[in-house]
């Protein structure tokens, strides 16, 4: 190969060092990420939010299906905007958190789509592990420079059946169906 030629796939090649990038550990950022979940009671709309323990992230931006994540979340320091909601929340007939503190999800695929990805896993609440679907958008964060991948935003939306897990008490008053909506700030260490 000449001199020439070398020199132009170098120059091709360039470009995409960034997009050839190894796979990253990232750690979340505990202060700035929340954890919120959306109910209906009584007809009524209702939010809670639910803090999280422990979050071991890897992401593989070239190989989108590499990434995975294991996050642990602690039901027994959840909280809704109504304080009797929230005994109930944790009382045995939905969360049991004297039992099952932890609510654990574990990634078993990630697949890109269009603007984010879907990540399939598995989420242990009560005991009982069930599937659990999560699409995810990811976003630098402000202040950061086009290709730094150091602090990131993730926005991850997707919804359970209470029922699945055996959470079923005040089925007469709350809806079975729970939104998820958790924005996880992550940093490269």
């Amino acid at each position: 190969m000449s001199r020439l030629t070398r020199l132009l796939v170098l120059l091709i090649l360039l470009p995409l060092g960034p997009l050839l990038a190894e796979p990253r550990d990232y750690a979340l950022d505990t202060s700035n990420s929340t954890v919120e979940f959306t109910y209906s009671l009584g007809g009524t709309p209702g939010t809670g939010t639910m803090p999280v323990v422990r979050a071991d992230l890897r992401l593989d931006f070239d190989r989108v299906a590499n990434s995975r994540a294991v996050v642990e979340l602690d039901a027994a320091r959840s909280r809704t905007n109504v304080g009797f909601v929230t005994q109930a929340l944790k009382s045995p007939q939905v969360l049991d958190t004297a039992r099952f503190p932890i609510i654990r999800f574990v990634s078993r695929r990630v697949t890109a789509l269009t603007g984010g990805a879907r990540i399939t896993g598995d989420v242990t609440l009560r005991g009982v592990t069930r599937p659990l679907v999560l699409d995810a958008q990811i976003y630098r964060q402000r202040g950061t420079g086009a290709g730094d991948l150091s602090r990131l935003s993730v926005l991850l939306t997707g919804q359970i059946r209470r029922s699945d897990f055996g959470a079923s008490g005040y089925s007469d008053l709350v809806g079975d169906v729970v939104g998820l909506r958790i924005l996880a700030r992550i940093e490269a260490p």
